[in-house]
């Protein structure tokens, strides 16, 4: 079974600052966020939309091709 972008995310949440904790901390708290989302259309949109925590695109992208390589 596939997992969402969201459980991966999920994954990466630590104390220690990287961008990537960071960005998953703040999706953690967020309660909008797509949750069962494996659309990368649908992610990026709400990111670029609707959030203000998230300071570069980029990120998110490294993240996603990852995400893509670990759900093969």
């Amino acid at each position: 079974m596939r997992r969402s972008f969201y459980h991966y995310l999920m994954t990466l949440r630590a104390p220690k600052k990287t961008k990537e904790s960071q960005f998953a901390n703040d999706a953690a708290k967020d309660i909008q966020f797509p949750k069962q989302s494996e659309d990368y259309h649908e992610l990026s949109t709400y990111l670029e939309m609707n959030t203000d925590y998230l300071e570069n695109m980029y990120i998110f992208d490294e993240l996603w091709e990852k995400y893509v390589e670990n759900n093969k």
